[in-house]
């Protein structure tokens, strides 16, 4: 099968592009418009597969989506293109509303043109599986139940009521159109190749140059982690598997306070870091706690039930031995990193496109 994924040079969507690549046969084609946060360093492990291509575009390009639609007629479109970063969305929305509601409308009349000039056969193969988040139902109290198919959407920032937006219009082009779509949302993701703006990595390597570990508020605010390679095999089975117009929540089950991270991952450094910054004894003692960030989400958690009792899926990883895989990860690919902080992953980008 032929795979177009979008956003696949991010941190879930090179996860997704590795896996394809690395345990199927099947064609991928990954289309990012490499913004700060598309990295194609992530996919160096899979760069020179023969099955994988890639083209730099914007999703919200129509005469480009169009282009490649027409060239490469993927079977499935898996769409993780999207901004993602709460604090940049609350400095500068713009770019959210752009990429997130503007790029996905984009995109969907790029698939329903295409869609509508298949055969039968092709149409009962084709899929556009929309991968999204679980911020847009807001938050929860403590004493809350879980995220389910059924919440209500209540989006508190602006990203994630761009991507409320953006999973409405898939609904719907579903609905008025008859485009065939899944939707998947998930929890707070976590593992290797993650942007070093992000909670684990940016306490990874600040701890690591001895820098302080910002923690907004008292660090009491619940996330629900996935690791990002569990997530990818989610995906790839309800792209695959799920029964189309439905949506499935995917989880880690794994609740954890922002603080309890924090802590985590300190108390892995002491393990495996033998030679810590100067001065520094414990790196606990770099924790800091800072003004709390605007309508800041109280808890998420995310009830996969639907998920795993319909189509079988389970995670592999718990919060225990993902974070040590990721945590010896950070240590042991410092070079990817690196170049991430010193700006030279993205002068790395020429001539990439093929």
């Amino acid at each position: 099968m032929k795979f177009l994924i979008t956003g696949g040079a991010g941190f879930i969507g090179s996860a997704v592009v590795r896996l394809l690549l690395t345990s199927t046969t099947h064609q991928v084609l990954n289309v990012d418009k490499l913004t700060y946060a598309g990295n194609l360093a992530s996919l160096d492990s899979v760069a020179q597969n023969r099955n994988y291509h890639f083209i730099q575009a914007d999703i919200a390009d129509r005469l480009a989506m169009d282009a490649i639609f027409a060239d490469f007629q993927p079977d499935v479109v898996m769409h993780l293109a999207a901004e993602s970063h709460v604090d940049r969305s609350i400095d500068g929305p713009a770019a959210f509303i752009h990429s997130n509601i503007l790029g996905t409308y984009s995109l969907l009349e790029s698939a329903r043109a295409y869609y509508l000039a298949l055969t039968a056969d092709q149409k009962s193969q084709f899929r556009f599986h929309h991968i999204s988040t679980d911020e847009v139902f807001g938050d929860l109290s403590i004493e809350d139940d879980k995220f389910n198919e059924a919440t209500a959407y209540a989006p508190s920032s602006p990203y994630s009521a761009s991507k409320a937006a953006s999973d409405h219009l898939v609904r719907a082009w579903h609905r008025t159109y008859g485009l065939p779509i899944v939707i998947t949302n998930c929890s707070n993701n976590y593992g290797p190749y993650h942007f070093p703006e992000k909670l684990i990595p940016l306490m990874i390597i600040n701890a690591l140059h001895g820098k302080p570990l910002p923690v907004y508020g008292s660090g009491d605010q619940i996330r629900d982690w996935l690791f990002v390679e569990d997530h990818a095999a989610a995906l790839l089975t309800v792209a695959l598997e799920g029964t189309i117009g439905e949506t499935y929540l995917v989880g880690g089950n794994n609740e954890k306070t922002n603080l309890e991270v924090v802590q985590s991952i300190c108390a892995l450094l002491n393990e495996l870091v033998t030679e810590k910054p100067a001065d520094i004894q414990d790196f606990n003692q770099l924790i800091s706690f800072v003004a709390d960030r605007p309508g800041h989400d109280l808890r998420y958690a995310i009830d996969a039930t639907k998920l795993q009792e319909s189509l079988g899926w389970q995670p592999k990883e718990t919060f225990e031995s993902g974070l040590r895989k990721t945590v010896l990860w950070y240590l042991e690919n410092t070079a990817w990193w690196q170049a991430v902080l010193n700006g030279s992953y993205r002068l790395e980008r020429l001539g990439q496109g093929n």
